[in-house]
């Protein structure tokens, strides 16, 4: 099966200094007390990067006798520069979290019961080989679907892929940013990717529609931000609720949710009327102009005052804020878009305001991906499969990612049997009861697998229904995938290594998925035996000295991010069907769709009940740090915001308890109640992630309540099957 491989033999195979290899030596150089040293004990710094969160901030991680000791930002990253949030401060509580799986699991009894008995690898291996090869042979291989997240994920994505399945899917499209990947795709030619190319820190005016910055930490994003503004950039937020932002902001737009379409239009129907637009930009690199002005001639700012609530004068003034700061207008596209289920056309209507201010490819405005040229893992062509997905990306829904796949999609095909019947489930890096939503529509579909397996660090309430539950190693006890990021200014690329060895029986993800690969007789997809030999293909045409990238843990190129510092190798600058930004978009049109976005009035509110929004809090990230105990410790409950005007006719006081009811009847945990003048009196407010269901959370179990709970309703997105979370409403139960 192979030996493990520990952090210590990676570190000997990479060829770094003795000294990182025999610290605690007091012979030779080490007794002078170099760099590293505490007094008279030798400390082991290990670069590394964060999995607190998605954002991957350079970590430095300080080691004494294979204990991490604590973690500091590495000034060495060129994006984070050595800033590290609470999160990622708290990552050892990660690696020592007593909660942690510690070894394989069977299940036994019934499923949901989470009952288990313990095994070897050796004996979780053999089961689920025999199981795979079985549902291969009855079922096809499309009958399994695999659900990932995160980085370390690609590993297992190339095990099913081998194994002959398509069916893939994670939340970051179908639940979070695919909307606005689609949309920007279908007016510049290509989406955004991560982070965001957003040139914060030298814009002149900054735009946030729904996005909470200050409160969705990400390291050098935020401290991008707060240069911009420092540097006197003007700032508009949109947004129902007073947010961080809000409260630094020039203008708040208190908009009435699920109407930003309409404000977006009526911002064009100024910068075309009152001919405030970039003129030559939009000669130059755009097309479909004529029959834009002609679309939004009608949408006013009158108009959108009645369907917004926003003072017309307010929206024809921030549009002229903006003509008076073009080309850098930093018009954020957001993360988490997936709001109405007319998601991917709001991402359009955002596009064509950055393309009309000449934002696209211009300092202070969106900035421009570098390519750089990385190394290939030189692998057999994955088998073809020989059903269509089941999801449906690419038919039901024609712009969906094949790549990322729709995970509510695969949930669907399971609970329907339609194209055909899903039997098996493997998870990998999410929670799929917290992450998607309709979570009584999971469980059903569940219940029908023949198979589930999930891999994880933490028993999440998903273990519970598991079949098979497999440990893996933190993300400081292993390897992973280096990150290419190419939507920076200065592209780079950044290591992930392990500090130290894992703990218990916990393996790497990495490990794990090349021992499934040679159990399935699939072992060539694998061409390399160590993370020393894998990451030494994928960095070889860059001329990195490996030694080099292992200490620092990141190394940049340079990078050209602007339209002026264009080479002709980069090619168009909108590589779209007409070569050109595309206003009109010709695509939608052949799907039928509508070629401009249009807004579709939402259903209000029913009567005694409030909007459900939701959001992030700088101290956690999604629903997966709520066990950390030094998180815990600054945040140990989500609390329920709710207007002072709304308050005061419920009889409502601050801090008094609450149950959450939804349009369905689905009741949350209790909850606090927040009462607040920032916040409109429609809606009601709740940071995600809490409110676990789990009892081996030792400290998230029924902390707060659950905003998934509450998400029993969707309006799916039929451009790319995204799911439109802000559709439920709530009402306040009091004892």
């Amino acid at each position: 099966m192979g030996n493990k491989l520990t952090r210590r033999d990676f570190i000997r195979s990479s060829s770094l200094l003795g000294a990182a290899a025999t610290f605690g030596t007091t012979a030779g150089k080490a007794a002078e007390h170099p760099p590293g040293w505490r007094g008279a004990t030798r400390v082991e710094t290990i670069a590394t990067n964060c999995e607190m969160c998605f954002w991957r901030c350079g970590v430095l991680a300080e080691v004494v006798d294979g204990k991490v000791l604590k973690l500091e930002g590495n000034p060495s990253h060129p994006l984070t520069k050595g800033r590290l949030c609470a999160r990622g401060n708290a990552g050892p509580k990660l690696l020592y979290d007593p909660d942690r799986l510690k070894y394989p699991m069977l299940r036994v009894g019934a499923r949901g019961d989470g009952n288990f008995k313990r095994i070897t690898w050796e004996q979780a291996f053999d089961f689920l080989a025999e199981r795979l090869t079985e549902l291969k042979q009855k079922d096809g291989s499309e009958s399994v679907a695999f659900f990932p997240h995160g980085v370390a994920s690609t590993f297992f994505h190339t095990l099913m892929r081998a194994y002959g399945t398509n069916n893939i899917a994670e939340p970051a499209f179908a639940q979070c940013r695919g909307p606005r990947e689609v949309g920007y795709a279908l007016t510049f030619g290509h989406g955004l990717g991560s982070p965001e190319p957003v040139d914060l820190e030298e814009a002149k005016l900054i735009v946030l529609i729904g996005t909470h910055i200050g409160e969705n930490i990400f390291t050098s994003q935020i401290t991008a931000f707060a240069e911009g503004l420092a540097r006197g950039a003007k700032l508009i937020v949109v947004d129902p609720r007073f947010s961080t932002a809000a409260a630094k902001a020039d203008w708040w737009l208190p908009i009435r949710p699920g109407t930003d379409i309409a404000l977006l239009v009526a911002w064009m129907n100024v910068l075309i009327g009152e001919e405030l637009y970039d003129k030559e930009y939009i000669s130059k690199y755009a097309q479909g102009f004529s029959e834009l002005a002609a679309y939004v001639k009608e949408f006013t700012p009158e108009w959108a005052e009645v369907i917004t609530e926003l003072p017309a004068a307010k929206i024809r003034s921030t549009a002229r804020a903006m003509a008076a700061a073009k080309p850098a207008v930093a018009l954020h596209p957001g993360r988490h878009t997936t709001w109405y289920g007319d998601d991917t056309q709001r991402a359009r209507a955002m596009a064509i305001i950055t393309a009309l201010l000449g934002s696209w490819g211009q300092k202070g405005g969106i900035f421009l991906p570098t390519e750089i040229k990385t190394g290939k893992i030189n692998t057999p062509a994955f088998p073809q499969p020989k059903r269509e997905r089941a999801d449906g990306a690419g038919t039901r829904f024609p712009l969906a990612s094949e790549e990322q796949g729709v995970t509510n999609g695969l949930v669907d095909a399971t609970v329907s049997g339609k194209p055909y019947p899903i039997k098996a489930w493997i998870v990998y890096g999410q929670n799929v009861l917290q992450s998607i939503p309709q979570r009584p529509h999971t469980l059903d579909a569940i219940s029908k697998l023949d198979l589930m397996v999930v891999v994880d660090v933490l028993p999440m309430e998903q273990t519970y229904y598991a079949d098979l539950v497999l440990p893996e190693a933190t993300y400081l006890e292993r390897y992973d995938m280096p990150q290419i990021a190419l939507s920076a200014k200065q592209p780079y690329i950044a290591i992930r290594q392990p500090s130290v060895d894992p703990l218990y029986e916990s393996k790497p993800g990495w490990w794990i998925a090349q021992q499934m690969a040679r159990r399935l007789g699939l072992e060539a997809y694998f061409p390399w035996k160590t993370p020393h030999e894998h990451l030494e293909m994928l960095i070889k045409p860059l001329g990195v000295n490996i030694d080099t990238l292992l200490t620092q843990g990141a190394v940049a190129f340079p990078g050209r991010p602007y339209i002026s510092e264009r080479l002709p190798e980069d090619g168009p600058l909108s590589p779209t069907q007409s070569g050109k930004i595309e206003l009109y978009s010709p695509l939608l049109k052949q799907l039928g769709f509508d070629p401009f976005p249009r807004y579709v009035p939402v259903d209000d509110p029913p009567v005694g009940y409030f909007r459900l929004i939701y959001g992030r809090a700088p101290v956690h990230s999604f629903a997966r740090s709520q066990n950390n105990a030094w998180l815990d410790a600054l945040m140990d409950q989500n609390s329920a915001w709710i207007n002072e005007d709304a308050a005061r006719d419920l009889q409502l006081s601050d801090g008094q308890e609450v149950v959450l009811e939804n349009q369905d009847g689905a009741e949350s945990l209790p909850v606090r109640v927040r009462i607040t003048k920032g916040i409109r009196r429609d809606c009601l407010y709740m940071v995600h992630g809490f409110g676990h269901e789990s009892r081996r959370l030792h400290l998230a179990y029924h902390r707060g309540a659950s905003d998934t709970e509450l998400m029993t309703r969707v309006k799916v997105d039929p451009i790319m099957g995204g799911t439109g979370m802000r559709v439920n409403f709530v009402r306040v139960l009091t004892s």
